[in-house]
C-alpha cells in the first residue's frame, strides 16, 4: 500500500481492531461464552494456571466477579480449580485440556486465513510484524489500564458529587 495518509492509516487500523474484536465475540458465541469469559479462558490457557486474584487483575474485574466468572467456566467444563502446589492455602485455576480442543476448532478458520495473509510477506517482513505484535500487546494492556483508571476516577467524581447534593 503506497502513500497512505495518516487518516488512511487510522481507518485501516480501526478496521483491523474491529475485525479482531468481532472475531473474538464470534468465537465466544460459538462455544457459549461471553466475551469476558472468552478473554479470561484465553488468559488461563496462555498462562497454564492463574489464581482468581491474578485473573481479576488481568480482566479488570473485582475478585468477586472473577470468582463468579470462574464458576461459570468451571460449570461449562473449560476450567477446574486445584490446590496451588507451592501454597496449599491458595487455589489456582487451570484449563481443562479437552475443552481447549473445542476452542481450537473454533479458531481454525482465522488461523488458516491469517496464515495465508502472513504467507504474502517475506521472513524479514514477518519479523517486523511479530515485533510489532510483541510491543503492541503490552502497549494495549497499558492503555487499557489508563482507560480503566480514568473511568474509575470519573465514577468517583460523580459519586462524590451525588453524595453532596441535597
Amino acid at each position: 500500500m503506497a502513500d497512505l495518509t495518516l487518516a488512511d492509516e487510522h481507518l485501516i487500523f480501526r478496521q483491523y481492531l474491529d475485525a479482531v474484536g468481532l472475531h473474538g465475540m464470534a468465537g465466544a458465541e460459538a462455544v457459549g461464552l461471553s466475551a469476558s469469559e472468552w478473554y479470561a479462558l484465553s488468559q488461563i490457557a496462555l498462562e497454564g494456571t492463574l489464581t482468581a486474584g491474578d485473573l481479576a487483575a488481568r480482566t479488570g474485574l473485582t475478585t468477586g466477579a472473577a470468582t463468579r466468572l470462574i464458576d461459570r467456566l468451571e460449570r461449562a467444563g473449560f476450567v477446574r480449580r486445584a490446590a496451588d502446589p507451592d501454597d496449599r492455602r491458595k487455589v489456582i485455576v487451570e484449563p481443562v485440556a479437552d475443552s481447549l480442543d473445542q476452542i481450537e476448532k473454533v479458531v481454525v478458520p482465522a488461523r488458516r486465513q491469517i496464515a495465508e495473509v502472513l504467507g504474502r510477506y517475506t521472513p524479514d517482513q514477518r519479523a517486523v510484524l511479530f515485533d510489532y505484535f510483541a510491543h503492541a500487546a503490552p502497549a494495549f494492556r497499558a492503555a487499557t489500564e489508563e482507560i480503566r483508571d480514568a473511568a474509575a476516577h470519573r465514577r468517583q467524581r460523580k459519586g462524590g458529587a451525588a453524595a453532596r447534593r441535597p
